[in-house]
């Protein structure tokens, strides 16, 4: 079906609703050297408003990656509810942007409706909005998640506690390890990047992070982010998994690339069910995701990047995951050129993901050869805190030297609890309180008399 629009003399006619999104969407590098941006500024506003007189409904007749060849698409439409769509089903998108920002747009109503909002629906009416749109919608969408502690309840930021190592020396973790829970992070996840994909140093890896955990009884849950069929072999060898990690896209095709599908997703799923080690819940995915991984891999079949992005949320919320995080800056300029589209990028990002119901965090972080430094990632972490966002990165000194990329520090996640007056997860804001780490006001204390120092890890102890 054709879409047009007039702005002024000019008429600019659109071949396809994939078309209109994309050339609606903001300027950024990935949709250039996919060639599916707008030419000019002024087909990008006649592209939206032309999207803002589309009916949502449209959504559900034409799909912009065929039902037939995509399992994404499958997925979304098959697992469509009708009934929360009834409520919205007669707007337009710039209706449902109005709707969105109206007062009735509680809370309890953004729940009731998000799973009749499908990916393509939340990218079409990002793309209708301003960053401060974009923010006051996040931060009326709750998303609660739990393992061992409680994930994404109002008025609270949780932190993934990242310290990787570029030989995954146990020492060097456990001193990362040591460094982040001192400042107050970790609640989200304890999460390792891994140098190597033999199972015999990822089983020490999980054993590592285990033992920490159990020696000090912190309410909290580890991963170690290797391939999701390392992760199977590891369950069936006995491993400690917590949490299953996977990076995953919005089309099958990209999905193919990364080496899975629905099908291991959903029994490396199963396979974590199985365990039972959560105490307080059993959400056990954690997925990360980045605009422009499908267009990386060949795999956008001309969609936009910010709307493949979206689509990976419909995977996301399919198996209802603990965590799920974009991120937004690592994947290069050759998508997100600069500071300014990453900022957009990680906002829009957000706001989808809240809106589809997906607990979604943000590793707010660039790349050293992009047009960015840490002052954007300043203005996006405290954009994303004020939106609600449910976790960041905890990195020392903001550093990874095993990705070799920036993102944000543990001081940056005081930073946040201060300025907007929020808390880690109860639970292990309750540990930080008994581990003499935090003080009654929520305040992280100078380093004195805590268990984590008098009866240190062993793999911080001086050889015998």
């Amino acid at each position: 079906m054709a879409y047009q629009c007039g702005v002024g003399a000019t008429t600019y006619r659109f071949a396809s609703l994939k078309e209109v999104m994309a050339k609606a969407t903001s300027a950024r590098s990935g949709d250039f050297l996919a060639g599916v941006a707008a030419e000019t500024d002024a087909e990008r506003m006649a592209a939206k408003m032309c999207l803002a007189d589309i009916p949502l409904k449209r959504f559900l007749e034409e799909w912009l990656i065929p039902y037939e060849t995509d399992e994404v698409t499958r997925l979304i439409a098959d697992q469509h509810d009708a009934q929360a769509f009834a409520e919205i089903g007669h707007l337009t998108v710039g209706d449902f942007r109005n709707w969105l920002l109206s007062d009735g747009a509680d809370s309890a109503a953004l729940k009731r409706i998000a799973r009749g909002v499908t990916p393509e629906m939340a990218a079409a009416v990002s793309k209708l909005m301003r960053n401060q749109d974009l923010i006051l919608v996040a931060s009326k969408c709750r998303v609660v998640t739990a393992f061992r502690n409680t994930i994404g309840l109002p008025g609270h930021l949780s932190s993934r506690l990242q310290p990787n190592h570029p030989t995954d020396d146990a020492q060097g973790i456990a001193a990362s390890m040591l460094d982040g829970l001192l400042y107050g992070a970790g609640d989200a996840v304890i999460g390792i990047n891994p140098a190597s994909d033999s199972l015999p140093a990822l089983m020490k890896l999980y054993d590592l992070v285990d033992e920490v955990i159990n020696q000090y009884a912190i309410p909290a849950q580890s991963c170690v982010l290797t391939h999701v069929t390392n992760q199977i072999k590891l369950m069936e060898k006995g491993a400690p998994v917590d949490l299953v990690f996977q990076s995953i896209a919005g089309t099958e095709q990209a999905n193919k690339s990364f080496g899975i599908n629905l099908q291991i997703l959903h029994e490396a799923q199963q396979a974590a069910l199985a365990l039972r080690r959560g105490t307080v819940g059993n959400n056990v995915m954690y997925f990360e995701t980045g605009q422009g991984s499908a267009l990386s891999a060949n795999a956008h079949h001309g969609v936009d990047q910010q709307t493949c992005e979206a689509r990976a949320y419909a995977v996301a919320r399919h198996f209802s995951p603990l965590l799920t995080n974009s991120v937004v800056g690592f994947i290069g300029p050759e998508y997100l050129y600069d500071g300014k589209q990453i900022i957009r990028a990680g906002l829009e990002d957000h706001f989808c993901g809240k809106l589809l119901a997906v607990p979604l965090g943000c590793d707010v972080c660039y790349t050293n050869h992009a047009e960015a430094d840490q002052d954007d990632m300043d203005t996006l972490m405290t954009l994303l805190a004020n939106a609600g966002v449910t976790y960041i990165m905890g990195v020392p000194g903001a550093d990874d030297i095993m990705l070799n990329y920036q993102t944000t520090s543990f001081h940056d996640i005081l930073y946040l609890r201060k300025l907007l007056g929020l808390k880690a997860a109860p639970e292990f804001e309750q540990w930080l309180k008994a581990m003499n780490i935090m003080d009654g006001k929520g305040q992280v204390l100078p380093v004195r008399n805590t268990p984590l120092l008098t009866n240190m890890p062993r793999y911080l102890l001086p050889s015998p």
